[in-house]
Protein backbone atom coordinates (compact mmCIF):
# COMPACT_ATOMS: atom_id res chain seq x y z
CA UNK A 1 0.00 0.00 0.00
CA UNK A 2 1.06 3.53 -0.99
CA UNK A 3 2.24 5.22 1.56
CA UNK A 4 4.28 8.76 2.44
CA UNK A 5 7.49 7.65 4.02
CA UNK A 6 9.20 11.14 4.12
CA UNK A 7 9.91 13.50 7.11
CA UNK A 8 6.95 14.67 8.52
CA UNK A 9 8.00 17.78 10.47
CA UNK A 10 8.77 18.49 6.48
CA UNK A 11 5.15 18.33 5.59
CA UNK A 12 4.41 20.56 8.42
CA UNK A 13 6.59 23.43 7.04
CA UNK A 14 5.40 23.42 3.63
CA UNK A 15 2.22 24.28 5.32
CA UNK A 16 3.37 26.31 7.02
CA UNK A 17 1.58 25.86 10.51
CA UNK A 18 1.55 22.86 13.15
CA UNK A 19 -0.34 19.75 11.63
CA UNK A 20 0.46 17.57 14.53
CA UNK A 21 2.00 14.85 12.69
CA UNK A 22 4.07 14.04 15.49
CA UNK A 23 2.40 13.89 19.05
CA UNK A 24 4.05 15.58 22.16
CA UNK A 25 7.24 16.72 19.68
CA UNK A 26 4.94 19.31 18.07
CA UNK A 27 4.61 20.85 21.46
CA UNK A 28 7.49 20.82 22.31
CA UNK A 29 10.72 23.02 21.63
CA UNK A 30 11.70 20.65 18.77
CA UNK A 31 9.15 21.19 16.55
CA UNK A 32 10.13 22.45 12.98
CA UNK A 33 7.89 25.32 12.54
CA UNK A 34 9.72 27.09 15.56
CA UNK A 35 12.78 25.99 14.38
CA UNK A 36 12.83 26.61 10.73
CA UNK A 37 9.40 28.75 10.10
CA UNK A 38 9.95 28.69 6.28
CA UNK A 39 9.11 26.36 3.77
CA UNK A 40 11.57 23.27 2.53
CA UNK A 41 13.81 23.57 -0.07
CA UNK A 42 16.79 25.87 -1.29
CA UNK A 43 14.37 28.74 -2.15
CA UNK A 44 12.45 28.27 1.06
CA UNK A 45 13.45 31.35 2.73
CA UNK A 46 12.95 33.54 -0.37
CA UNK A 47 9.13 35.53 -0.20
CA UNK A 48 6.83 34.18 -1.92
CA UNK A 49 3.90 36.84 -4.65
CA UNK A 50 0.90 36.72 -3.27
CA UNK A 51 -1.46 33.23 -3.89
CA UNK A 52 -4.27 32.97 -6.39
CA UNK A 53 -7.21 31.54 -5.53
CA UNK A 54 -6.58 28.40 -7.31
CA UNK A 55 -3.36 27.74 -4.74
CA UNK A 56 -4.97 28.48 -2.26
CA UNK A 57 -6.99 25.72 -2.69
CA UNK A 58 -4.62 23.55 -3.87
CA UNK A 59 -2.51 24.70 -0.38
CA UNK A 60 -5.67 23.82 1.36
CA UNK A 61 -6.56 19.96 -0.11
CA UNK A 62 -3.08 19.63 0.64
CA UNK A 63 -3.37 20.86 4.03
CA UNK A 64 -6.38 17.95 4.67
CA UNK A 65 -4.35 15.01 3.43
CA UNK A 66 -1.54 15.55 5.23
CA UNK A 67 -3.36 15.97 8.63
CA UNK A 68 -5.43 13.19 8.10
CA UNK A 69 -2.67 11.25 6.26
CA UNK A 70 -4.23 10.23 3.19
CA UNK A 71 -3.03 9.95 -0.27
CA UNK A 72 -4.45 11.65 -3.49
CA UNK A 73 -6.42 8.79 -5.13
CA UNK A 74 -8.11 8.35 -1.83
CA UNK A 75 -8.95 11.66 -1.10
CA UNK A 76 -10.24 12.40 -4.27
CA UNK A 77 -12.66 9.27 -3.48
CA UNK A 78 -13.86 10.42 -0.71
CA UNK A 79 -14.58 14.04 -1.94
CA UNK A 80 -17.30 12.06 -4.67
CA UNK A 81 -18.81 9.91 -1.63
CA UNK A 82 -19.38 13.34 -0.11
CA UNK A 83 -20.41 14.56 -3.27
CA UNK A 84 -23.29 12.60 -3.93
CA UNK A 85 -24.85 12.98 -0.16
CA UNK A 86 -27.43 15.36 -0.04
CA UNK A 87 -26.76 18.58 1.87
CA UNK A 88 -23.26 20.42 1.92
CA UNK A 89 -20.71 18.63 0.31
CA UNK A 90 -17.50 20.16 2.46
CA UNK A 91 -19.53 18.82 5.47
CA UNK A 92 -20.65 15.54 4.18
CA UNK A 93 -16.27 15.47 3.23
CA UNK A 94 -15.54 15.91 6.62
CA UNK A 95 -18.10 14.12 8.50
CA UNK A 96 -16.41 10.89 6.12
CA UNK A 97 -12.55 11.87 6.97
CA UNK A 98 -13.69 12.12 11.06
CA UNK A 99 -15.29 8.73 10.73
CA UNK A 100 -12.32 6.82 9.86
CA UNK A 101 -11.24 4.21 12.32
CA UNK A 102 -7.55 5.65 12.38
CA UNK A 103 -8.60 9.39 13.66
CA UNK A 104 -11.47 7.76 15.82
CA UNK A 105 -8.42 6.19 17.51
CA UNK A 106 -6.48 9.24 17.96
CA UNK A 107 -9.51 11.71 19.04
CA UNK A 108 -10.33 9.39 21.86
CA UNK A 109 -7.04 9.94 22.95
CA UNK A 110 -5.72 6.57 22.42
CA UNK A 111 -2.43 7.11 20.36
CA UNK A 112 -0.62 10.57 20.19
CA UNK A 113 -0.75 11.38 16.99
CA UNK A 114 -2.83 9.95 13.66
CA UNK A 115 -0.15 8.27 12.33
CA UNK A 116 0.65 5.95 15.23
CA UNK A 117 -3.50 5.39 15.19
CA UNK A 118 -2.49 3.57 11.53
CA UNK A 119 0.10 1.66 12.99
CA UNK A 120 -1.61 0.47 15.88
CA UNK A 121 -4.31 -0.54 13.58
CA UNK A 122 -2.23 -1.99 11.00
CA UNK A 123 -0.14 -4.17 13.11
CA UNK A 124 -3.91 -5.79 14.62
CA UNK A 125 -3.64 -3.84 17.89
CA UNK A 126 -7.10 -2.32 17.87
CA UNK A 127 -10.66 -4.77 17.26
CA UNK A 128 -13.75 -3.37 16.52
CA UNK A 129 -16.40 -4.70 17.49
CA UNK A 130 -14.72 -7.49 18.77
CA UNK A 131 -13.06 -8.47 15.87
CA UNK A 132 -9.22 -7.62 15.04
CA UNK A 133 -8.69 -5.11 12.20
CA UNK A 134 -5.87 -4.09 10.25
CA UNK A 135 -7.08 -1.23 8.06
CA UNK A 136 -7.07 2.28 8.92
CA UNK A 137 -9.32 3.67 6.85
CA UNK A 138 -12.52 2.01 7.92
CA UNK A 139 -15.02 3.97 8.28
CA UNK A 140 -17.13 3.63 12.04
CA UNK A 141 -20.63 3.97 12.35
CA UNK A 142 -22.75 5.13 15.71
CA UNK A 143 -22.46 2.08 18.21
CA UNK A 144 -19.40 1.03 16.55
CA UNK A 145 -17.30 -0.15 19.73
CA UNK A 146 -13.28 -0.07 19.46
CA UNK A 147 -10.84 -1.26 21.90
CA UNK A 148 -6.60 -1.86 21.85
CA UNK A 149 -6.10 -5.68 22.32
CA UNK A 150 -5.40 -6.82 25.85
CA UNK A 151 -2.13 -8.56 25.11
CA UNK A 152 -0.90 -4.78 24.68
CA UNK A 153 -2.27 -2.90 27.39
CA UNK A 154 0.89 -3.56 29.96
CA UNK A 155 3.30 -1.86 27.00
CA UNK A 156 5.50 1.17 28.35
CA UNK A 157 3.83 2.89 25.32
CA UNK A 158 -0.06 2.28 26.82
CA UNK A 159 1.01 2.98 30.39
CA UNK A 160 1.98 6.47 28.85
CA UNK A 161 -1.51 6.77 27.05
CA UNK A 162 -3.23 6.11 30.23
CA UNK A 163 -1.97 9.10 32.12
CA UNK A 164 -2.81 11.32 28.94
CA UNK A 165 -5.72 13.98 29.98
CA UNK A 166 -6.76 14.14 26.12
CA UNK A 167 -10.45 15.80 26.15
CA UNK A 168 -12.58 12.78 23.24
CA UNK A 169 -15.00 14.79 21.48
CA UNK A 170 -18.20 14.51 22.33
CA UNK A 171 -19.67 11.81 19.67
CA UNK A 172 -16.74 9.09 21.27
CA UNK A 173 -17.23 8.05 24.60
CA UNK A 174 -13.67 7.10 25.52
CA UNK A 175 -12.19 5.18 28.19
CA UNK A 176 -8.62 5.94 28.54
CA UNK A 177 -7.61 4.19 31.36
CA UNK A 178 -9.46 0.99 29.78
CA UNK A 179 -8.14 1.99 26.01
CA UNK A 180 -11.67 1.72 24.55
CA UNK A 181 -13.95 3.70 23.30
CA UNK A 182 -17.44 3.63 21.26
CA UNK A 183 -19.20 5.80 19.12
CA UNK A 184 -22.42 7.67 20.52
CA UNK A 185 -22.98 9.97 17.28
CA UNK A 186 -22.07 11.13 14.52
CA UNK A 187 -19.63 14.23 14.11
CA UNK A 188 -21.13 17.42 13.50
CA UNK A 189 -19.81 20.73 12.10
CA UNK A 190 -18.82 21.94 15.78
CA UNK A 191 -16.02 18.56 15.91
CA UNK A 192 -14.17 19.71 12.43
CA UNK A 193 -10.89 20.45 12.73
CA UNK A 194 -11.15 24.39 12.81
CA UNK A 195 -7.45 24.95 10.73
CA UNK A 196 -9.31 23.06 7.59
CA UNK A 197 -11.48 25.09 5.29
CA UNK A 198 -13.16 22.71 3.67
CA UNK A 199 -15.24 24.90 1.21
CA UNK A 200 -12.01 25.93 -0.27
CA UNK A 201 -11.50 22.14 -1.03
CA UNK A 202 -15.14 21.47 -2.39
CA UNK A 203 -14.12 25.04 -5.16
CA UNK A 204 -10.71 23.01 -5.80
CA UNK A 205 -12.65 19.70 -6.96
CA UNK A 206 -15.20 21.52 -8.50
CA UNK A 207 -13.44 23.52 -11.18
Amino acid sequence: MARYTGPKCRLCRREGEKLFLKGSRCESQKCAILRKNYVPGIHGKNKFTKSSEYSKQLREKQKAKRIYGILEKQFSNYYQMAAKKTGETNIALMTILERRIDNVVYKAGLAESRGQAKQLISHGLVNLNGHKITVPSIIVNKDDKFEIKDKTKGSKLFEEIKKSKVSAPKWISADIKGLKGEITAMPDKSDFDTSINSQLIVEYYSK
